[in-house]
C-alpha cells in the first residue's frame, strides 16, 4: 500500500514561514498554495500543509495549541547521514530556529531539534542501522 503523508500545521505569518523553509531547502507545490495555505514538499510521499490560524481553525472544534507554550506533536525527518543532520539544523538555526532539545547522540542514533518560527518543534535524525542486529 503506497500512502502519502501530510502533516497539518498552524502558521500565524504564512509568508514568514515559507521564507523560513525555504532557508532550510525545501520546496511548495504552487497547486496547493494560496493567501491561507501551502504545500511544503518534504520527499515525494511526505508533506506539510502549512495554514494560517483562521483557516486552519475551519479543520477542527478543538482549540489550537500554542506551539510556544505546549506541544502536541513533534515533527521527525529521517536523514541519510549525521552531515545532512548538521546542515539541515544548521539552516534551520541560521534561519531564526531555536534549539529544542540538547543534540542526541547514541549509538546508531544521532539528532538535532528545533522550533521553528512557530514554536513547533522539528527533530532531524540519522538512524546507522548497520550495527543493529535483530
Amino acid at each position: 500500500m503506497s500512502i502519502k503523508t501530510f502533516i497539518n500545521l498552524p502558521v500565524k505569518d504564512l509568508n514568514r514561514a515559507v521564507d523560513f523553509f525555504t532557508a532550510l531547502g525545501f520546496t511548495f507545490d504552487q497547486r496547493f498554495t494560496d493567501e491561507n495555505a501551502t504545500c511544503m514538499v518534504i520527499s515525494d510521499d511526505s508533506y506539510a500543509m502549512l495554514l494560517v490560524e483562521p483557516f486552519f481553525r475551519q479543520f477542527t472544534k478543538k482549540e489550537l495549541v500554542d506551539a510556544n507554550k505546549a506541544t502536541e506533536v513533534l515533527v521527525a525527518l529521517g536523514l541519510e547521514s549525521r552531515a545532512q543532520v548538521d546542515e539541515l539544523a544548521g539552516k534551520a538555526f541560521a534561519a531564526g530556529a531555536q534549539p529544542a532539545n540538547e543534540p542526541m547522540d547514541e549509538g546508531p542514533m544521532y539528532g538535532k531539534s528545533f522550533h521553528d518560527l512557530d514554536g513547533h518543534i522539528w527533530e532531524v535524525f540519522h538512524m546507522d542501522l548497520s550495527g543493529i542486529t535483530g
